[in-house]
Order: C-alpha cells, then structure tokens, then sequence
C-alpha cells in the first residue's frame, strides 16, 4: 500500500520525471536518500512501470492523427494481428475493446497517400472506420 508522500511522489514525478532526486526530495520534504529509497520501492510493488517520454510527432512528419475502429467478423485474429506488428512506423497502440468494434487502432501518418495506402493494405485482414483527430 502507498502512502501520502508516495502519491505526492507518483503526482511530482507524473509532472516532471526529469526531476532529481534531490529536487524531487525537497518538493516531498524528505532526504535525497529517502526519496530514492521510496522510487525503488515504488519500482520494485510495479507501481511505477517505467518511465516515458512525449514525442512530437509533427515535428517528425507525421501529421496526420488517426483512430481506426477495427471489425473483424473471423474468430481467427492473426491475421490483422500479423499485419499490424509489420506496420509500427505508424501504429501507436492497438487496444483489444469491448463494443461494436474488436479493436481501436491508433496510427500517425504522414500524409493522405500513405494513410490511403495503409486502409488498402489493412482492408485486406478488417474492415474499419477511420476518425481523424483535428485538434487535441
């Protein structure tokens, strides 16, 4: 179980995770050693997972923000599964939901030509409707 100062911790970290130990140490009210201390206890329970960054994808061409409700009517998923693994330069996450879909594919592209070619490539193993995210 966590405490106070490990969500405040969880909170400062979630903000800045560049943060030192010792900044991070001085915002919580402990020692330098006593933060890290808790950080490896909070890594070792698997509350923290890992740490990440944020990517502009714009800034690296690909400008075009998509998510694709997938359909498919076989029982037999490897196929889209497959295809998806061989298309990670473009494929963000793919999540297993619940609903009237199977899966809700994430994608960034560079342009329409590369999306378009995509859909065709993808009509291939499932059918799909593609939302294109305008502004965040």
């Amino acid at each position: 179980m966590i405490d106070e100062i490990d969500k405040k911790i969880l909170e400062e970290l979630s903000k800045n995770s560049r943060m030192t130990i010792k900044e991070l140490g001085e915002k919580v009210h402990l020692s330098s050693p006593a933060t890290n201390s808790r950080i490896m206890k909070l890594l070792d329970n698997g509350i923290i997972t890992g740490c990440s960054i944020k990517v502009n994808h714009v800034k690296l061409g690909l400008a075009i923000h998509a998510f694709l409700n997938i359909y498919i009517n076989n029982i037999d998923h490897q196929p889209y599964l497959a295809f998806i693994k061989t298309k990670d330069d473009y494929v963000i996450n793919n999540y297993k939901i619940s609903g009237d879909s199977c899966y809700l594919l994430e994608c960034k592209f560079p342009s329409n030509e590369v999306l378009d070619q995509f859909l065709n490539d993808l009509n291939k193993h499932a059918n799909y409707k593609v939302s294109i995210v305008i502004s965040k």
